[in-house]
C-alpha cells in the first residue's frame, strides 16, 4: 500500500482528502497536541479492525474516540454526568480523555469489549478540522507499532506505518509529548486510569477527590481487563531493556553512574549528562522541568533504536505534576523494572588547607554521615589493579614503582610541566574516581564527599548541596604551621597557591566560615550548620 503524506500548510485539499479517507473506512495518521494518532471511523468495525492489525495491537486494548467538541458527547455516550461537562469546559480542547457509558452505536470492537468508551477533544486545529469534515468520531490510538515508543512527529509515524495505512497528515511536532490523561467518570470517586498531559492536580481542582488506579504505578495482574489504553501491556519500549531508577535526582544519577558500562544507554536529566562519558546519552530536560521531560521522553526512548546499546538506564522524575505521566511511561517502557536509589542527602565539601574541613567532616559524621575522602580513594585505587591505573599506564608509561605504588616524582615530572598532560591525567582520574565514589555512597542515607576538586571533577553534580569551608588566611597559616611542622614562609606560599574565598562563594551552594577559636568550637558550629541543611533537604523532599 502506498501511504500518502499530506501537508495542510502547503496543500489546500489536504483536510478534505484526509476526511474522505476516514469516511470510506481508511486509516489516517493524525497529529494531536500529545502524540500522533492512528485514526479511523470509530463507528466502522471494519476500519477499527484495521487499526488493530496495522499496530499489532491486542484486541482487548480499548480505543479513544476523538470528537471536535463537547456537543458530540451525547451522540456516543449515555448518562453523561455534569462533571464531564465541567471538565470539558475547563480542559477541552486538551489532553484529557473521559471514560463514560457507551451508546449502542459505538462497537464493542472499539471499546475493547467494554460497555464504556473513552472520549476526548484534541487540541490541534488540523485534526479538529479533519474530524468535523469527516462527520464521524475518530478512533485513534497512538500511531506506533504496538509496544514501541509513541510517535511525536510525522517522521516517527512514517517510520512505523508507511505502507500499512492510507495516509499521514504532517501537522508538525507534538507540543505535549505524552498521551492524554484518562479519567473514569463511571466510578465514585472518579479514577485516574492513565496519567498524561493534564496533571492529576488539575483534575482534583475540578473533581475534588480522585482515586489513582494501581495500574498507574504497577503492572496489571494477569487476567485483569484494561479499562483504558495503556493499562495492561508493556508500552513505549525500545529494543534494548530499560531499567528505571527512582529517587532524588542526585541519588539516581549516582546510582546509575555506579553501574553503567561503556556502551550502555542513559536517559538522564540535563544536569547530569556530562557524567556519562562513553555512554550513549539522551537528555530528558532539567530535573525540575516536567514539561520538557514530557515532550522528550518518547523521543529519548525511540532514539535508542538507532543505536546498538545493550541496556538503558533512565532517571525517573518525582510524581508531582507531569512527573506522574513521565514516570508512568518510563516504567512501562521498562516493564516495571524499577530500582530505587533513595532520597538521602549527599553533601559535597571542599576548601583550602587549614580552613577546618576536617572538623566539619567530623560534625557530619556525628550526624550519621558516611564520609568519602576523594584523595584517600584516589590513592587506594592507585594501589590496586583497576581501570584507572591501566589508563594512567597507557597514557604516561610506567610511572609506578616495582611494588605497584605510584612514583609521584616520575609522574609529576611529566604533568606539572605540561598543562595538557595535567588535563589528561585529571580527565582519567575524574572518569574513574567519581563513579567509584558514587558506588561507595550506596546504602548510606547521609553522605559527605570530601574533595579538593569537587567542582572540577563533576562530583558536585551528585550533591544536593556543595559546601565551601573557608577561614581567614592568618588563621590558616598558624594552623598548618602547627599541624605540618612547617615554617611561616612555606605556609604562606601553600595558601597563596590555593583558591581565594571568592571561588567558593561563586561555585558552592553554601559557605561555612570558620572564625572559631578552637577546632572543637568550629565542629559544634558545623554540627548546627549541617543539621539545618539536612532539615531543609528533608522538608524539600
Amino acid at each position: 500500500m502506498e501511504t500518502k503524506i499530506f501537508n495542510p500548510q502547503q496543500e489546500n485539499n489536504a483536510i478534505a482528502e484526509a476526511a474522505e479517507i476516514l469516511r470510506r473506512g481508511g486509516l489516517v495518521g493524525i497529529p494531536t497536541e500529545t502524540v500522533y494518532g492512528l485514526g479511523a471511523d470509530g463507528l466502522n468495525e471494519d476500519a477499527v479492525r484495521r487499526i488493530f492489525e496495522a499496530k499489532g495491537r491486542p484486541q482487548d486494548n480499548p480505543l479513544i474516540l476523538h470528537v471536535p467538541s463537547a456537543d458530540w458527547l451525547e451522540r456516543y455516550c449515555q448518562r453523561v454526568p455534569p462533571a464531564a461537562y465541567a471538565l470539558a469546559e475547563k480542559f477541552w480542547p486538551g489532553p484529557l480523555t473521559m471514560i463514560l457509558p457507551r451508546r449502542e452505536c459505538v462497537p464493542l470492537r472499539t471499546t475493547g469489549g467494554l460497555d464504556t468508551v473513552g472520549v476526548r477533544c484534541p487540541d490541534h486545529a488540523v485534526t479538529l478540522r479533519i474530524i468535523e469534515a469527516a462527520g464521524v468520531p475518530v478512533a485513534a490510538p497512538s500511531g506506533n507499532t504496538s509496544g514501541r515508543p509513541s510517535p511525536t512527529t510525522a517522521a516517527h509515524m512514517i517510520e512505523d506505518m508507511s505502507g500499512k495505512i492510507d495516509a499521514i497528515v504532517d501537522g508538525g511536532s507534538c507540543q505535549v509529548g505524552v498521551e492524554s490523561t484518562i479519567i473514569d467518570l463511571t466510578t465514585t470517586p472518579p479514577r485516574l486510569l492513565r496519567p498524561g498531559g493534564l496533571p492529576l492536580e488539575a483534575l482534583e481542582e475540578v473533581l475534588g477527590e480522585v482515586a489513582v488506579d494501581k495500574a498507574v504505578r504497577t503492572r496489571l495482574a494477569e487476567g485483569e481487563k484494561p479499562r483504558a489504553p495503556g493499562m495492561k501491556y508493556r508500552h513505549y519500549a525500545p529494543k534494548a531493556p530499560v531499567t528505571v531508577v527512582t529517587g532524588s535526582p542526585q541519588r539516581s544519577a549516582a546510582y546509575i553512574l555506579g553501574r553503567v558500562q561503556s556502551g550502555d544507554g542513559v536517559i538522564c536529566f540535563d544536569e547530569f549528562a556530562a557524567l556519562f562519558g562513553g555512554c550513549t546519552v539522551q537528555r530528558l530536560g532539567g530535573a525540575s522541568d516536567k514539561a520538557a521531560q514530557a515532550q522528550r521522553v518518547f523521543d529519548a526512548l525511540r532514539a535508542f533504536d538507532e543505536t546498538n546499546v545493550g541496556r538503558i538506564y533512565a532517571q525517573c522524575p518525582d510524581e508531582a505534576g507531569l512527573g506522574l505521566a513521565v514516570s508512568n511511561r518510563l516504567k512501562k517502557a521498562a516493564g516495571f523494572c524499577v530500582e530505587d536509589a533513595g532520597c538521602g542527602p549527599i553533601f559535597g565539601l571542599t576548601g583550602g588547607t587549614g580552613a577546618g574541613k576536617t572538623s566539619a567532616l567530623r560534625a557530619l559524621e556525628r550526624l550519621g554521615g558516611c564520609i568519602i575522602d576523594a584523595d584517600a580513594l584516589y590513592h587506594e585505587m592507585l594501589r590496586g589493579e583497576n581501570a584507572m591505573k591501566r589508563a594512567i599506564l597507557a597514557a604516561f608509561g610506567d610511572v609506578f614503582l616495582p611494588d605497584g605504588t605510584l612514583d609521584r616524582q616520575k609522574l609529576g615530572n611529566v604533568v606539572f610541566r605540561n598543562p595538557e598532560a595535567m588535563a589528561q591525567l585529571n580527565a582519567i582520574v575524574y572518569a574513574h574516581l567519581v563513579p567509584e565514589a558514587a558506588r561507595r555512597a550506596e546504602g548510606h542515607e547521609l553522605v559527605g564527599f570530601d574533595a579538593i576538586n569537587l567542582i572540577e571533577s563533576g562530583m558536585a553534580s551528585l550533591c544536593c548541596r556543595t559546601v565551601g569551608v573557608i577561614a581567614p588566611a592568618e588563621v590558616r597559616v598558624k594552623r598548618i604551621m602547627a599541624r605540618d611542622g612547617i615554617d611561616e614562609g612555606y605556609a604562606r606560599m601553600r595558601i597563596a597557591a590555593q583558591r581565594a574565598d571568592d571561588y567558593y562563594y561563586q561555585n558552592c551552594t553554601d559557605v561555612l566560615e570558620n572564625n572559631e577559636a578552637t577546632p572543637q568550637d568550629f565542629e559544634e558550629k558545623a554540627l548546627a550548620f549541617f543539621a539545618r541543611l539536612i532539615k531543609e533537604e528533608t522538608n524539600h523532599e
